[in-house]
């Protein structure tokens, strides 16, 4: 599993069991666009911490709805990577896991509970450049260069 981020002396970081999806509409992907209180906004893939049993796609498919409202069918696997990142309250946390591919297959805006998320479609070279964990931007290149599970 490839590592990006760099681990910052003195700092614990949290390890937390990750997952993410690539989901493509009209040659567009879908990003979030993350807004916090006194933050810039950042874009991030869908996805995120896999809760206590959990599968890596049921919370992909959990963590779409969440942020987006979206549902998806969760496809092949496309990569595995780790990310150290601070969280937007500071927290150290090392995000590690896959990156898969997904099928939007309806959407319910009840799913959606995230409010300061907000579902962005972006062209993937244009996500590869704006998102904000490495991890992401390689997993959108891995993509285009022939991960896309079909």
């Amino acid at each position: 599993m490839l590592q990006f981020g760099r681990h910052r002396p003195g700092l614990i970081y949290l390890d937390r069991p990750a997952a993410f999806g690539i989901a493509e509409r009209d040659g567009q992907i879908a990003v979030v666009e993350v807004s916090k209180p006194r933050q810039p906004p950042y874009f991030d893939l869908p996805g995120g911490a896999v809760d206590a049993g959990e599968d890596e796609p049921a919370a992909t498919v959990r963590e779409f709805g969440e942020e987006t409202g979206l549902i998806v069918e969760v496809g092949p696997l496309i990569v595995q990577a780790a990310q150290y990142f601070l969280k937007s309250d500071g927290q150290p946390v090392r995000n590690f896991g896959g990156v898969y591919c997904v099928t939007v297959v309806g959407d319910n805006p009840a799913l959606k509970v995230e409010d300061d998320h907000a579902l962005v479609w972006l062209d993937p070279r244009e996500a590869v450049e704006r998102l904000r964990h490495d991890a992401h931007a390689w997993a959108v290149a891995a993509w285009l260069r022939g991960g896309r599970g079909a």
